[in-house]
């Protein structure tokens, strides 16, 4: 037989043996919320444990830097689920269908707190979300009474209100693509903005005429603009998406502020203690209860075609959802997540079983 027949084959038989471990993957691969990451490692350590199936790989991406991955197309080389705190954009998911992912499961998983921790060496705080508006949005109102407004001149708490300390504002949190940052958009720079009726309907005209899509899209952008962009003083800080890297710049500057979830929280409570918001302490009864006015659903968000395609991915979904994870006495209430009420878990278990994609 001559060489090249010999090398042939040779190569024919490489082939035939070295596709499939490229082209096969034998992981689930997660990525998405920091916060939801914390939750997810548990689930993927024990599934490891219990299962025939490998660990998950979990990655801590942000949750808009997780769906933007998620969303990038289906096949072994891009993620099978997606965490986030806070649910899917139309914009993400329509980057979901143009680059064929075409079947969403959404799954509720639970409930977080946003908190405004500090060091336990610092002054007790109490803060308002408009307090907190004015403290740390890049243009508030003129304090002279006309209804514009102007670069946030404020520096200090006492600035503010005369009875916060006069503690220069400091505060750190996650970076755009959090899903963090997103909700505390939402739910607390929206909220304290539209405390001012003037700004309030700036950014939320009346809607008795009629909008075209490229109507609301340019009234959103308003909006962000009036209300949600953060000032780039320094006040704010960015410190990226890892929130133990916030822990520490907490305990190096008892005068600072860190935004986190309230998981973190619940797993520091030797180094770090919370503000007080609305007049609300965070905790597992006042966020179950809607009390603690910063409180946000959780997500995982998972590619339809990928079950059966990646080994575990449905089983994973399953422990997640499980009343052992993630029911009222669950490993992952231990974790600092709020569970789902019974009802609601029921109807995802359902869900679950039907595999139906998510009703956007």
């Amino acid at each position: 037989m001559k060489s090249s027949a010999i090398w042939s084959i040779l190569v024919c038989f490489w082939s035939m043996f070295s596709a499939p471990a490229t082209a096969m993957r034998d992981y689930i691969d997660v990525v998405g919320s920091s916060t939801v990451f914390a939750f997810s490692t548990v689930v993927a350590e024990r599934f490891g444990k219990s299962s025939v199936f490998r660990t998950p790989k979990i990655e801590s991406t942000g949750s808009g830097g997780g769906l933007k991955l998620f969303c990038q197309g289906v096949g072994m080389k891009f993620p099978d689920i997606a965490n986030s705190s806070r649910r899917i954009k139309a914009s993400e998911l329509d980057l979901c269908q143009q680059n064929g992912v075409h079947e969403v499961i959404e799954i509720l998983i639970g409930f977080d707190g946003i908190v405004l921790a500090q060091s336990k060496l610092g002054v007790n705080v109490e803060l308002t979300r408009r307090e907190l508006y004015l403290a740390l949005a890049k243009r508030v109102p003129n304090p002279d009474g006309s209804k514009t407004t102007i670069e946030n001149p404020y520096k200090t708490w006492h600035d503010i209100t005369p009875s916060l300390p006069k503690i220069k504002i400091n505060v750190f949190g996650p970076p755009p693509t959090s899903g963090t940052r997103d909700a505390f958009s939402e739910l607390v720079l929206d909220y304290g903005c539209h405390t001012f009726e003037w700004l309030a309907q700036m950014s939320q005209p009346q809607s008795a005429v009629k909008r075209d899509v490229k109507d609301k899209k340019a009234l959103i952008n308003k909006q962000k603009r009036l209300c949600r962009m953060l000032r780039e003083d320094g006040a704010y800080i960015d410190a990226g998406e890892n929130d133990n890297l916030i822990v520490q710049k907490l305990n190096a500057n008892p005068d600072a502020l860190g935004l986190l979830g309230f998981s973190f929280l619940d797993q520091n409570r030797d180094r770090i203690k919370s503000a007080k918001i609305d007049g609300f302490l965070p905790s597992f009864r006042s966020i179950s209860s809607g009390d603690y006015p910063i409180s946000r659903p959780l997500y995982m968000y998972v590619k339809k075609a990928h079950i059966g395609m990646i080994p575990g991915v449905e089983a994973f979904i399953r422990e997640f959802v499980s009343n052992k994870a993630s029911g009222e006495s669950g490993y992952l209430l231990r974790k600092g997540m709020i569970p789902l009420p019974k009802s609601q878990r029921q109807a995802i278990e359902q869900r679950m079983n039907a595999l139906r994609p998510n009703g956007h």
